[in-house]
């Protein structure tokens, strides 16, 4: 007989971190592993080492971001403190839904700035910019059009 299922909410401690390593769909605070999704709780084990514990979602499994992760991100605003964006794309998948997110002043170092990838949007009219490389429009305000970009 195969053993009961349990089922986790976000937020639920699930053990000690001396009894199990966290796996993906935890995360550890103060010494337990706790769950961040709503799921099933997977418990596997390899070669005698601690068990790794894992939340696994029921429904259609979804690309989620991960600690670490190359993503692609659409600013949404910007204050002094931080910036708030909207994140697309995880490595080269384009997620389903977009996820938010925010970057602290802290976190932005000016010796990656080679891993950032972006180009400079062109003015075309008073409250459109457009991208050189993919010729993608974008409301936003303009404070001055140069002549040679106008559209007409």
């Amino acid at each position: 007989m195969a053993p009961p299922v349990r089922y986790c909410i976000p937020g639920e401690r699930l053990c000690n971190l001396e009894e199990a390593s966290p796996g993906s769909g935890t995360y550890t605070r103060h010494g337990y592993i706790f769950s961040s999704l709503a799921g099933c709780l997977t418990k596997s084990s390899e070669n005698g080492a601690l068990p790794v514990v894992s939340v696994m979602r029921e429904t259609e499994s979804q690309l989620m971001p991960d600690v670490g992760a190359i993503v692609t991100c659409k600013v949404s605003s910007i204050n002094s403190r931080f910036a708030k964006v909207h994140i697309l794309y995880v490595g080269s998948t384009p997620l389903k839904n977009s996820f938010r997110g925010t970057i602290r002043k802290e976190d932005v170092r000016a010796t990656e700035k080679d891993k950032v990838v972006g180009v400079q949007m062109v003015p075309i009219s008073w409250c459109e910019m457009q991208c050189p490389k993919t010729h993608t429009k974008e409301f936003r305000k303009v404070a001055r059009v140069q002549p040679e970009f106008l559209q007409t």
